[in-house]
């Protein structure tokens, strides 16, 4: 009996045990278990169980917990077995909470074991707020660390899930957060297939992911938490998904309210469990027993959807004894440990972006300083650490933190934090810039000054997040908030080596520090130890080796119109100009060379073509980098070299290493205007290295990308 059919058939058992447990419930009480905080039902030994929990980069909202760097900040390793061992990190941890919480009958929002990440959203437009919680604008990798994320939280034991992910939010959507509940988002087949779609499709069919999250907005037309062509068509049709499907929080009410495709409550919640929709964040499910006596929806269908529901907690083995479930042994002592920590020191390390570094200004060498100087909004800002969704460190390391540390009493650090985050000044009695007198006698002090400049989570977030301040989370536009350009003039104009340590979770217009400021460091929301891990990259503890996961535009006043959703001029994929620091990029203090890489055909065969590399670390540092794969379709009206395939190495100094990656036939393949994969006869260039083949990496890198031209025989769909 193969792997396959042994899993099938363990589904099938799970499925017939949820339906003999259903059939036993009456109608009244299949409709509250439709909601995100299930009650007790007591004569079927039934436990009350809440479907709402979060793990974005860490078990969120619920204590402590290992708070990881946030998710674009894991994408820029480019590392995907780094993200399946951080996902299984974070089921360790969610199932050590749940066990001992369970021990204390506690069974509150955000205490189960079902959860409501990845989100693998495309981030088209640097303006959006949660952009940060995706994996970056690029589909291909965003497939393949979702897919892997999901992994790592779902496990791999043959009969249970660790616990079960969901990808959200389902489909077409990334902002406009203040409009969200309203918003119809117009898409072309072919941006939806190309684009939109395809992570989803992966963490469907690659990853089998448990459940799937509806969007709050509207696609073409239809409130996506009840849309026939989503849900109905492509979800459930074309992928054959067999999980369940939850509506965003309070999404449902919205059909009624805002977008208006509904009438009342009661027409809003039968459209959605007509259309797959099998559980409500949020209450107003309770009028199912009403849309059932108006012969709106049968029982039949809540009764499918109350089955799929608790086919996911018998996978779970949440109705067997704990001796069956493996990870019912897994004991509290295992949060927060040392083992962890190291963990998340990793990914901090590998997250870290070095955008500049002119006449290798970093690392320092603490031996040559007296004095640094520690400047910014930022330098020890604990929020400019986690992101959002996250938990509740034992600890956090600032920057200011991390320095101090690090340097010990060898070195003086002098702190100042500048100025607010996005107002004029700190104290709201004084005239404004209120600490510059302070930043100009730290710089006077100092051998070299490190700003810590850029964005939190109050800034950039979720529409009603508390503590938001700008645009209901989105940016209003790319630049550095408040008066922080004007204070890292003040830096630079003291005279002194400059280091700008830039935290935010998405894309900022930085062309001023680009043009002045010798070394630049994106460090993301780098998690709760990313003080010592930016400390530790200052001065030289290890070579950076993040990637961009996202193009860093010189304004917001070259980008389309926030609500256009098509892809034209959007991302590296499709963007006519230059980029300020393209996807892909990304700087290390060793040089690694890619040396002979060999193609095994020059016609696109039925299994695709094999590329092989060789990269070889010709500097004097151990380093990590990515071979990157693009694919272009050498014919009019096509995008840009798109990312098909990328592998993380990592190499002593003069270390050389080969590697193997596929090109799958449907990596040269492209929508048509009907959202069919198809490849087209013709030229398509493979171009490998590490970075993408445009002018911009080029002229920062100075490393060329090797090319081949190979060939498609015929047009077919693939």
């Amino acid at each position: 009996m193969t792997e396959l059919t042994k899993n099938r058939e363990k589904i099938i058992s799970y499925k017939k045990r949820a339906e003999e447990l259903v059939g036993q419930m009456t109608l009244e009480e299949k409709v509250f278990q439709m909601l995100h905080s299930a009650p007790a039902i007591k004569r079927l030994n039934i436990k009350s169980y809440n479907w709402w929990n979060e793990g974005l980069h860490g078990v969120a909202r619920a204590g402590v917990a290992t708070v990881f760097p946030q998710a674009i900040g894991l994408a820029a390793t480019f590392d995907e077995e780094l993200l399946e061992e951080v996902a299984d990190a974070v089921a360790t941890e969610a199932r050590a909470k749940f066990n001992m919480q369970q021990d204390f009958d506690d069974t509150d929002i955000y205490k189960g074991l079902t959860f409501w990440a990845p989100n693998v959203n495309i981030f088209r437009d640097p303006r959006w707020g949660r952009g940060h919680e995706t994996y970056g604008e690029d589909p291909y990798l965003t497939t393949r660390l979702g897919v892997r994320f999901i992994n790592g939280l779902q496990g791999h034991d043959e009969n249970y899930l660790k616990v079960a992910a969901c990808a959200k939010h389902f489909a077409v959507h990334s902002g406009p957060e203040d409009i969200r509940h309203s918003f119809n988002a117009e898409v072309s087949l072919q941006d939806l297939n190309e684009t939109y779609l395809p992570a989803f499709k992966a963490c469907v069919e690659e990853g089998n992911v448990e459940a799937v999250m509806g969007a709050y907005n509207r696609t073409n037309g239809e409130a996506c938490c009840g849309s026939e062509l989503l849900l109905v068509k492509i979800l459930r049709g074309e992928w054959g998904f067999d999980g369940h499907v939850v509506s965003d929080c309070w999404a449902i009410k919205d059909f009624h309210e805002n977008h208006k495709v509904t009438s009342s409550a009661v027409e809003s919640v039968a459209l959605a469990v007509n259309r797959g929709c099998d559980l409500n964040c949020g209450n107003i499910f309770i009028y199912l027993l009403e849309a059932v006596k108006q012969g709106l929806v049968t029982e039949e269908a809540i009764t499918t959807a109350v089955t799929r529901l608790f086919t996911t907690r018998m996978k779970l083995g949440l109705f067997d004894e704990e001796v069956k479930v493996p990870f019912s042994s897994i004991h509290y002592n295992q949060v927060d440990t040392e083992k962890m920590q190291e963990l998340n020191r990793k990914a901090a390390r590998e997250c870290l972006v070095l955008l500049k570094n002119d006449n290798n200004l970093l690392p320092l060498d603490k031996s040559k300083l007296k004095t640094i100087g520690v400047i910014g909004p930022n330098a020890n800002n604990r929020k400019a650490l986690i992101g959002n969704y996250e938990g509740t460190a034992s600890r956090y390391i600032t920057i200011s933190e991390g320095i101090q540390d690090y340097v010990g009493k060898d070195v003086r650090v002098l702190y100042s934090e500048g100025c607010h985050l996005f107002q004029d000044r700190i104290s709201n009695l004084s005239t404004g810039n209120d600490r510059i007198s302070e930043v100009k006698g730290v710089c006077r002090e100092s051998d070299v000054v490190i700003a810590c400049l850029g964005l939190d989570s109050g800034l950039e977030g979720e529409e009603g997040d508390a503590g938001n301040q700008f645009a209901s989370g989105d940016k209003k536009d790319l630049r550095l908030p408040g008066i922080q350009e004007e204070i890292l003039k003040t830096i630079y104009e003291s005279g002194k080596p400059v280091i700008l340590v830039l935290l935010s979770g998405s894309a900022l217009a930085v062309g001023w520090a680009q043009e002045h400021i010798p070394a630049i460091i994106q460090g993301w929301y780098p998690g709760a130890q990313g003080g010592k891990a930016i400390a530790e990259a200052i001065f030289g503890e290890f070579s950076p080796e993040g990637k961009l996961p996202v193009t860093f535009y010189h304004s917001s006043e070259e980008l389309p119109a926030f609500t256009d959703y098509s892809m034209k001029n959007r991302t590296y994929r499709y963007m006519e100009g230059e980029a300020l620091y393209p996807f892909g990029y990304g700087l290390s203090y060793t040089d690694f060379n890619i040396g002979k890489v060999e193609i095994d055909s020059t016609v696109i065969t039925e299994r695709g073509i094999q590329v092989t590399v060789t990269i070889k670390n010709n500097g004097k540092v151990t380093g990590g980098e990515v071979i990157q794969v693009y694919v272009k379709a050498e014919r009019s009206n096509t995008p840009n070299p798109q990312l098909k395939a990328f592998c993380k190495v990592h190499l002593q100094p003069g270390e050389e290493q080969k590697v193997v990656l596929q090109l799958p036939q449907k990596a040269f393949g492209l929508c048509d205007e009907y959202g069919k994969i198809r490849i087209y006869q013709g030229n398509y260039t493979i171009y490998v290295g590490t970075t993408q083949p445009d002018s911009r990496s080029l002229a920062l890198t100075g490393k060329e990308t090797k090319r081949f031209l190979v060939s498609a025989g015929e047009d077919k769909e693939v």
